[in-house]
């Protein structure tokens, strides 16, 4: 057993080595050598990856990434949520890692299609573009028509890409354990928890049943707003490998002009994206987590439309109300209020003092309040806060960070269609009357009410649990609990009389010795 852990741990490092030798050569690991937090195995495991490269001045990480493959491409967007853990420069980079690739022969597509459902192509679909109208590192999207004449999208998994994932993610879990059990920064980042989200959002991207279900509940979530659509899934074309959906006929916001020239409002689409977002954040707890330019379509009603849904994110009530509060926290100054959910929230250690934290947080928050995007350095604002998470021992909660990223893009998203919005200003009404809706006394009463209810919904199995334990006078009491006993199995009884007897023996000749 020990031979085979010990192969396992050397594939492990070969890995890593392999790759942190296409790192060096871009210079993307002259960040992880330099910083004093970086626990010394890994910047010698850093060195030994870069012994002979050739390193450029200017690191290029998602060059870097891309080049190591499909598996690479997704971890290195994933890392881009965390300035934290890669830095401020490294995630700014990152942001821009396109995520294409060459795409799959379509003899290699058929068959994955036919395979997935189980039929063959020409009695699902009328007609299949064989040319894809993007292809991407898990999966390639082709546009084609049902034999029922409906124009749809259908998303194709490449070949093999689930063992790529698999190998890759293997690797990724047993270095983040080691990196974490070295303490320090490196604990505190936790690094095992990156990985574990990780492995969640690919798990879905591979499986893209679960992207459908991802679409159909978005979709159902977001019927209240009226300006945001989702597409429809065609649940009879969908499979594990293979995604069919309603085809989207728009412009891609990445093409202003285009939007300029179809007379589309730009400021109303920003307003409308800002307020679906908090819709899916704040009210439902699932949202939409890749909102960037490209899956993003202006309709040619003025509606704004979503496409890709393998990543998303999710945070339960609780955490809904604290990012509640702590926005309009924020968008009113009350920074103490701020801090104090915090420390509710046990996101800051209690032996911090809630005042100071508060003061930090106004460092951060005054600077920005009441500007326009364009006058805000995300970049600044980001440093101030992660800071904060340093200066006073605050866990990083991958949830909420990811749920930071997805804002700081849908804000990016939005500067770009209006530059002069002021995200503030069209947040703070919707959160007013969420934090009124749901924390206000009203909510308190109703919630007090429905726990009552549950409580005297209990009586009857509580009573009956108390008639298990104190039985009716005269009645026999229960067994009480039987202690744990080790069994000696009668095989081999023989070896436990020899040792017997040598002890006797033993014990016989030490009693003659002494006396």
């Amino acid at each position: 057993m020990e031979d085979v852990g010990l192969t396992h741990a050397l594939v492990h490092v070969w890995r890593l080595l392999k790759w942190g030798r296409v790192l060096a050569r871009h210079g993307a690991l002259r960040g992880i050598e330099r910083d004093s937090n970086t626990p010394a195995p890994v910047r010698r495991l850093a060195r030994l990856a870069r012994f002979g490269a050739r390193v450029p001045k200017v690191p290029t990480y998602g060059t870097a990434f891309q080049e190591l493959g499909p598996a690479a491409i997704k971890f290195g967007q994933a890392l881009a949520t965390r300035p934290d853990l890669v830095g401020e420069q490294a995630a700014r980079d990152l942001q821009t890692l396109q995520d294409n690739l060459p795409p799959a022969p379509f003899d290699e597509v058929r068959r994955a299609i036919e395979q997935g459902l189980e039929k063959p192509l020409e009695e699902v679909f009328r007609e299949i573009d064989p040319e894809p109208v993007g292809a991407a590192s898990i999966a390639q999207v082709h546009r084609a028509i049902t034999s029922e004449g409906k124009l749809v999208a259908v998303k194709v998994l490449r070949p093999n890409i689930e063992d790529d994932f698999a190998r890759a993610i293997e690797t990724y879990e047993w270095a983040a354990a080691r990196v974490e059990r070295m303490g320090g920064e490196a604990a505190r980042l936790r690094p095992r928890a990156v990985i574990a989200h990780f492995k969640q959002w690919t798990a879905r991207e591979l499986d893209l049943r679960r992207e459908a279900a991802s679409a159909s509940e978005l979709r159902e979530n977001l019927v209240a707003e009226s300006g945001f659509y989702v597409p429809a899934i065609d649940w009879t074309r969908t499979s594990r490998r293979v995604m069919t959906l309603e085809w989207i006929d728009g412009i891609k916001l990445t093409d202003r002009d285009a939007l300029v020239a179809a007379g589309h409002d730009l400021p109303a689409l920003a307003a409308t994206l800002v307020r679906a977002f908090l819709r899916q954040s704040v009210i439902d707890g699932f949202f939409h987590a890749d909102l960037h330019q490209g899956n993003l379509f202006a309709l040619p009603d003025g509606r704004l439309a979503a496409i890709d849904f393998g990543i998303m994110g999710r945070i339960d009530r609780q955490a809904r109300f604290w990012l509640a509060e702590i926005l309009y926290g924020l968008l009113t100054g009350n920074y103490l209020r701020v801090a104090e959910i915090h420390f509710e929230a046990q996101y800051v250690p209690g032996h911090h003092d809630v005042r100071e934290f508060a003061t930090a947080l106004r460092a951060v928050g005054e600077p920005i309040r009441g500007l326009p995007v364009k006058d805000i350095s995300i970049g600044q604002m980001l440093d101030g806060l992660f800071t904060i998470t340093r200066d006073f021992d605050m866990p990083t909660q991958p949830h909420l960070l990811l749920l930071q990223k997805t804002m700081m893009m849908e804000e990016g998203v939005a500067h770009a269609l209006d530059p002069d919005i002021n995200m503030w200003e069209t947040a703070e009404p919707f959160l007013r009357d969420w934090v009124r809706g749901e924390l206000g006394p009203e909510a308190a009463l109703a919630d007090q009410i429905v726990r009552d209810v549950r409580t005297l919904a209990m009586i009857p199995n509580l009573i009956r649990r108390l008639d298990e334990y104190y039985p009716p006078r005269g009645a026999a009491p229960p067994d009480p609990p039987l202690a744990e006993m080790v069994v000696v199995e009668r095989r081999g009884w023989w070896r436990y009389a020899a040792i017997a007897l040598v002890s006797a023996a033993a014990g016989a000749a030490a009693m003659w010795a002494l006396f």
